[in-house]
């Protein structure tokens, strides 16, 4: 991929220090594979291949959940940041389109009468979701009957939650919610999905000639083959995706 020569202004906003920071959410296990010795998956490969657009050096910020991710924006402890757009972190960061998409659903107990996603959200129904997770955040803005419980700590914790209180169903990304019920016989995974969380690249507001660099960075990445490159590279043929080009009116938005 041969990406847009980055103007002094671009390089200004992006990289203030001469270093690229880019923080890196090590919950997603999917965006990254391996934490030690260092991250590896398609986030930091990324944030490795801005660094290198850019012409300099890359230092990872890691962070264990988005939430703090986002929240570290006010901080200027990072200068981009691959995370889930959800509009609830929008007051502090602006998005480039996604680079990758990652299908939401939930998982139920055995003998359950939900069976697609779209039968969870009834009266009388309680939800047990990850608090701060982008699906989660979604579920906060479009679920209107269910009873929504936001649980804090690790997913491991959430799902241990989920088996042992009184829930009728456990939000999550399907590749996640696939190894969970490994762990409660009988559990099942919705039909269909709720929502498919959209990755992408988050910097501070403010810095618009980074946006729209960053923002045509990931459409050539998506349209020259190197997102989907890295998908296969580690394996994930069938848990994530490629999310769609935008088309040309959108991006002249």
């Amino acid at each position: 991929m041969i990406a847009k020569v980055p103007s002094t202004a671009v390089r200004t906003q992006l990289a203030p220090t001469g270093v690229l920071r880019a923080a890196i959410n090590l919950s997603n296990f999917l965006l990254v594979v391996e934490r030690e010795p260092s991250p590896r998956g398609p986030s930091p490969r990324l944030a490795q291949a801005v660094a290198e657009a850019l012409g300099v050096p890359l230092q990872l910020v890691l962070f264990e959940t988005p939430s703090e991710v986002a929240e570290a924006a006010k901080d200027n402890v990072w200068d981009v940041a691959n995370i889930g757009n959800e509009p609830q972190r929008a007051e502090h960061i602006d998005f480039t389109s996604a680079y990758v998409e990652i299908a939401a659903t939930y998982l139920v107990r055995q003998g359950s009468k939900l069976k697609t996603a779209t039968d969870v959200d009834c009266p009388g129904n309680r939800v047990a979701v990850k608090k701060g997770s982008a699906y989660g955040l979604w579920l906060e803005n479009n679920m209107s009957t269910a009873e929504l419980v936001a649980l804090p700590g690790s997913d491991d914790e959430v799902f241990a939650a989920f088996a042992g209180q009184h829930f009728d169903a456990l939000a999550g990304l399907r590749p996640g919610l696939l190894k969970q019920q490994l762990k409660l016989s009988g559990s099942k995974i919705t039909e269909g999905h709720f929502t498919a969380v959209q990755q992408a690249v988050g910097l501070r507001k403010g810095k618009p000639e980074a946006l729209e660099w960053l923002q045509n960075f990931v459409e050539d990445a998506k349209r020259d083959g190197l997102i989907e490159s890295w998908i296969q590279s580690y394996g994930l043929q069938g848990k994530l995706s490629v999310a769609p080009l935008e088309s040309l009116c959108q991006r002249s938005l």
